[in-house]
């Protein structure tokens, strides 16, 4: 395995010299991984990327050409640089599986280590996350708009670069999709590889009937074409429909069907099931490709668009978006104590919630809809028959369930440096993406203007997380005042 310890940001280097020399290498931080905002103006997003940061954990150390790197900067000691070179990392980490609908603000992944080591795997972490969430959020939302239809992940050669592609298939077969076109992809992670023929092939025929032939000679098996090449209504379908005549009838192969990629999708799609039906051919299915996303495969389905699958690449691949994770401190040890700590800003969406936390999500018993989440500091009962949801922002707005199943969302991840999570394959967690997404209200799946789902937080952690505000507002006050 490439190891990947070095994808540090350097000021996480110099912080840990700063650490090492104050001798608080074996001091206990907490720090959570959390986001701000869903992407793409969306009411949730997916989580991904464990099995990316497990991997990193575990191959966690750095090499003597690492090492030799850091001592010509000329930055660090060499008594830092030899702890460095031993260093494994030791620590807990609990985590929101992959897959899971998670919402802002609320704890994907907490880790409980020495600080040094907590520091050093930020960038990483937040890397994984952000990369893998975007991914599958993307993937979910297109898959959710096509209302059952395949959809085939195609956007390689729009990603931002070799790995990325290959994780971006991955992480959007978690999120939906039947396959990939994505060969090296499909083969590393394995799953379905996908894709029939380009518009070249056509233009480099003698005519589009013979490309059509030449390909059902040599793919039987997949006997898809792409009919838009030159005219879809007047060419390439009635060539599509020749070459099932004149050659799969009589050697009985599946006419499988057509991809259109340009053009008025859905008055195209109409026409050519007309004519597909009209020819005999009821079976042929029909894929539309072309720049799609959640808003135009709605919209398609919205004015009758004759389709049975979608091809999709720039809106999963290269999603104009990003996800958000930020890693924060929310506590350290001292004297076998756990002591909350705090970022407050003056944007109040920037001020965290403190301290080590769970999140726990309520069900309804009925239903089996997800009626919200709630963070409570890590030692807090939840009760099991009633509840109160207190909204952080406007504390009077509350919300009382009963009748509900309760869930914790973290599991444990490493204990002690050890992994102690069995990662599911990669089937495993699109079928657990799948039921999970079906927990959630519609009302907060829509693609515009959906619901805000509830993310509340415990009256305990509410009252200290105002009582550390305030402490923190006069201590500045008093810094000013000694100032002047």
């Amino acid at each position: 395995m490439k190891n990947m310890t070095m994808l540090i940001d350097y000021y996480e280097f110099t912080m840990g010299q700063t650490y090492f020399d104050k001798g608080e290498v074996n001091k206990k931080a907490y720090f959570d991984v959390f986001f701000r905002k869903n992407p793409f103006k969306g009411g949730y997003t997916i989580s991904g990327g464990l099995d990316k940061i497990i991997g990193y954990i575990k191959n966690f150390h750095f090499t003597d050409m690492d090492i030799n790197y850091l001592r010509q900067t000329g930055s660090f000691s060499e008594n830092y640089l030899n702890y460095l070179k031993n260093l494994k990392f030791t620590g807990d980490v609990y985590a929101i599986p992959d897959g899971t609908v998670v919402f802002p603000n609320e704890p994907i992944i907490t880790v409980k280590a020495n600080i040094i080591e907590a520091q050093l795997i930020e960038t990483a972490l937040l890397l994984y996350f952000n990369s893998a969430s975007l991914y599958t959020t993307a993937s979910k939302r297109i898959t959710s708009s096509a209302q059952n239809r395949s959809v085939m992940e195609f956007g390689a050669r729009r990603g931002r670069s070799d790995e990325a592609t290959i994780e971006s298939s991955k992480y959007a077969y978690i999120g939906g999709c039947a396959g990939t076109s994505n060969t090296i992809s499909a083969l590393i992670n394995n799953i379905p590889a996908m894709g029939t023929m380009a518009h070249s092939m056509i233009c480099d025929a003698d005519s589009e009937y013979q490309a059509f032939l030449d390909y059902a000679k040599s793919n039987p098996n997949n006997c898809v074409f792409l009919v838009d090449t030159y005219n879809t209504l007047k060419s390439g379908i009635p060539n599509a429909i020749k070459v099932a005549n004149d050659y799969l009838k009589p050697n009985n192969i599946p006419f499988k069907g057509i991809r259109i990629d340009s053009g008025d999708l859905a008055y195209l799609s109409k026409e050519a099931r007309k004519i597909l039906d009209g020819a005999g051919f009821t079976d042929a299915k029909i894929c539309l490709s072309n720049g799609l996303d959640e808003h135009t495969i709605k919209s398609l389905i919205e004015q009758g668009a004759c389709v049975d699958s979608f091809g999709v690449g720039d809106n999963i691949a290269a999603a104009n978006d990003r996800v958000g994770g930020v890693y924060k401190l929310v506590g350290v040890e001292e004297n076998n104590q756990i002591i909350p700590r705090i970022k407050v800003s003056d944007t109040k969406e920037k001020t965290i919630n403190p301290h080590y936390k769970k999140v726990y999500r309520f069900y309804d018993k009925t239903t089996g809809y997800a009626l919200g989440d709630v963070l409570a500091i890590h030692d807090e009962i939840i009760p099991y028959d009633k509840f109160t949801l207190i909204n952080p922002n406007d504390e009077f707005k509350t919300t009382t369930i009963t009748n509900y199943n309760v869930r914790p969302l973290q599991v444990p991840i490493f204990i002690n440096g050890e992994l102690v999570y069995e990662n599911p394959s990669i089937e495993e967690r699109k079928k657990y993406c799948e039921e999970d997404f079906k927990t959630i209200y519609p009302e907060i799946k829509r693609s515009l203007n959906p619901h805000e789902y509830y993310v509340d937080l415990t009256l305990k952690l509410l009252n200290l997380k105002k009582e550390l505000i305030l402490s923190t507002v006069n201590n500045d006050s008093i810094k000013k005042k000694i100032k002047k």
